[in-house]
């Protein structure tokens, strides 16, 4: 991706269009690259090698996905219907506002180092930060990916290469206050406050992948990119040397809902290349195997993380 970063800088954003390249990674690359904001977001590691479903489920669907090291498994809560005896399911988190709202309680979980997140003010303002509107449509999609984060339950079984480790039934969040919608009595209300459950907690500390707000704002609406820019942030900067992933094991991670792999090798490569559109010292190739990896600097140096 180095040649749209190089035109940018040289030509500026039309002189890219008009070369022909793709609007949405040109605007992406534009966006990150003119970004004055320094803001940092942190995720924990299983998310970069297994990520949430893109669309809806049904609500009472568990969802399951596995990587070279991890399998993922998600359960969705169940709430109570008004004040009545009834039970429901809420399905699983989704999409990319799922992700963002995952991404927001864990930046703020590490910032604070506190299990405890305050979702009101601070996930507004947030919101307003990362591009999406805080009222409307966009409110009421966040407000139900924060509640199915806060009632479903994740197993990420980890295979270190010596046995298999494993967070058994962890909740994401063991705790949260919902405010009454009296407008409302068939939902929970708005939630206020969420507490990351214990185990999850110490997880993220001892795992966190940096990231830039910046290079998360400018991709916010497409849940593929997002997985990719994650998972490039968690894996280019440890190699050592080069890196052959097969687009067998792409597709496994970031593509099991397609039956065909050329029908998923050839829809995943614009996500891949919005996700290089803001990581720009990303050194990726894509060959007809699959990707190559190569030894890159992290999106966030270092110093940012010990300064």
């Amino acid at each position: 991706m180095a040649t749209i970063h190089d035109l940018l800088e040289a030509r500026g954003k039309q002189h890219a269009l008009d070369f022909g390249l793709d609007r949405d990674i040109v605007e992406a690359a534009s966006a990150y690259m003119s970004d004055e904001e320094n803001g940092l977001g942190f995720i924990y590691s299983g998310w970069a090698q297994c990520a949430l479903p893109h669309r809806r489920l049904q609500p009472s669907e568990p969802w399951q996905m596995s990587s070279d090291r991890i399998r993922l498994i998600i359960e969705p809560g169940i709430k109570p219907v008004g004040q009545t005896d009834e039970l429901v399911h809420v399905g699983v988190p989704f999409g990319a506002h799922g992700r963002l709202i995952l991404l927001f309680l864990q930046t703020e979980a590490v910032r604070t180092n506190s299990r405890e997140i305050e979702l009101g003010s601070s996930l507004r303002q947030w919101m307003r930060r990362i591009g999406i509107s805080p009222s409307g449509s966009a409110a009421k999609s966040v407000k139900d990916q924060a509640e199915r984060i806060s009632r479903c339950r994740l197993t990420f079984h980890i295979n270190d290469g010596k046995g298999t480790n494993a967070l058994v039934n962890q909740a994401i969040v063991d705790g949260a206050l919902f405010l009454d919608d009296p407008s409302n009595k068939s939902t929970s209300g708005t939630i206020e406050l969420a507490k990351l459950s214990e185990g999850y907690f110490e997880q993220l500390k001892k795992h966190p992948v940096p990231v830039h707000e910046a290079a998360v704002r400018a991709i916010s609406n497409n849940s593929a990119a997002l997985d990719a820019y994650v998972w490039l942030a968690y894996r280019l900067h440890v190699l050592e040397k080069p890196k052959m992933v097969t687009w067998a094991a792409l597709k496994a991670q970031f593509g099991p809902g397609y039956k065909e792999l050329f029908h998923f090798k050839s829809k995943w490569q614009k996500p891949l290349s919005l996700a290089l559109a803001v990581y720009p010292t990303a050194n990726v190739e894509v060959t007809d195997q699959g990707l190559i990896l190569r030894p890159s600097p992290a999106p966030v140096s270092p110093k940012r993380l010990t300064g």
